[in-house]
């Protein structure tokens, strides 16, 4: 089934290859709008995942800071998370 990730009515990402971890859902990085995203320097440890970093969400001229996270090197117990990306801070995903 096709997911799709939304912020403000725009569609930032969109695939029927999710994979679900901690109940969030991971995009291909190849299905993400890359107009919407921009680096962010933020970064968080998770124990079993590894560093993620973040991308600030941007639809117009709004900012959704550290919106949308990815481990660029996961640990091998989240190696099906690797070239993805996921969202929280009000992205919802249909």
């Amino acid at each position: 089934m096709t997911k799709r990730a939304l912020w403000k009515g725009v569609v930032l990402a969109e695939s029927d290859k999710t994979v679900v971890v901690e109940n969030n859902h991971y995009f291909p990085a190849q299905s993400l709008h890359k107009e919407n995203f921009r680096s962010s320097d933020h970064h968080t440890v998770c124990g079993w995942k590894g560093t993620a970093s973040y991308y600030d969400v941007v639809v117009g001229d709004e900012v959704n800071a550290n919106a949308a996270w990815y481990y660029p090197e996961p640990k091998d117990a989240a190696k099906e998370i690797k070239d993805h990306v996921a969202f929280w801070r009000g992205v919802e995903v249909v």
